[in-house]
């Protein structure tokens, strides 16, 4: 007889502590919302100056892309502003059939609990079927016609440069010209003046400009935001495109992939200048016994069968 009203003590007890714990103060709320939105906020700003460190924030002009520096630059932005223009559409109609049916169909206090029950109105569900596959297609139809345009290398080059990527630098084969650059990890100091020790690529402007990027050791990724466009380097295998610089300057360059401890390191910069200065810089490196190119064997892993005529492997 004793027990009952003992446990039914502790039952009420125990309910007043979740009600409590659930009762937050309508201040401790507003703080948390607060700390949420300036993590949020600080979190943006991070963002945008590492791209803007990289020279990649761009206008909203430009869909928010960095300005171009090559031929190819103004077809990746069309498609890219395409698609968020369209992206855009179907989301303004999404949005307002959603908040029309929230309006329109609210239940009113006069409605019966439950509201009519529709199902199998096949008319609506082939449209649901139909008009997103056909969206789907129009967007891969675009995406691929500028792919293959962009990485197409029908065309002759004028130069061609070997790049290989390695843990964590960059090596420069110019297979025209017959010279090379080996580079050294970065040393990021925190000081200015740093980007000036990068392995430095060199492109003369308006000229056809054929990459063809290998990897010594794991999977790297040539990235040069101005180019808009960026393509992996693999082990074993050799992938090449093409660039028409448009303007001259130093651009940032840097490895896209994650490939190990010090990926943050590997940074190089690219200079496009006049042929004259690009004729010049071939020169002082033979100058300083950089003549020829290096050899394939300096890989780790040797380029396979199918890949071996894409990689030019005697200067001209």
């Amino acid at each position: 007889m004793c027990a009952a009203p003992g446990l039914m003590g502790l039952i009420q007890m125990d309910r007043q502590r979740t009600r409590c714990a659930l009762r937050l103060p309508l201040a401790e709320v507003r703080r948390k919302r607060r700390l949420g939105l300036g993590l949020a906020v600080t979190a943006v700003v991070l963002s945008l100056a590492g791209c803007s460190s990289l020279g990649i924030q761009g206008k909203a002009a430009n869909g928010f892309l960095p300005e171009g520096a090559t031929e190819g630059a103004d077809r990746v932005r069309s498609l890219w502003i395409g698609s968020w223009i369209a992206a855009l559409c179907v989301g303004v109609l999404v949005w307002g059939l959603t908040i029309w049916c929230m309006v329109a169909y609210k239940r009113k206090k006069d409605d019966p609990p439950l509201p009519v029950q529709l199902k199998y109105n096949v008319p609506i569900e082939i449209l649901y079927t139909i008009v997103p596959i056909f969206m789907i297609g129009v967007l891969f139809y675009y995406t691929d016609r500028d792919a293959r345009e962009l990485t197409s290398v029908k065309q002759t080059p004028d130069v061609v440069v070997n790049v290989i990527g390695k843990q964590w630098s960059w090596d420069f084969n110019y297979v025209t010209g017959n010279a090379h650059e080996a580079g050294t990890q970065a040393q990021l100091t925190g000081k200015p003046g740093v980007e000036k020790t990068l392995p430095t690529l060199y492109v003369p402007i308006h000229k056809r400009v054929e990459f063809q990027l290998t990897a010594n050791d794991v999977i790297h990724s040539f990235w040069v935001p101005v180019f808009l466009q960026k393509l992996d380097m693999i082990p074993g295998r050799v992938n090449t495109f093409q660039v028409v610089p448009t303007r001259e300057g130093t651009f940032a360059g840097k490895c896209a992939e994650l490939c190990g401890a010090y990926h943050s390191r590997m940074l190089f910069n690219i200079k496009v200048v006049s042929q004259a200065e690009y004729d010049q810089h071939i020169a002082d490196l033979k100058a300083q016994g950089n003549d020829g190119l290096l050899p394939p064997s300096v890989l780790r892993t040797p380029i396979i069968p199918q890949d071996q005529n894409k990689l030019t492997t005697e200067g001209n």
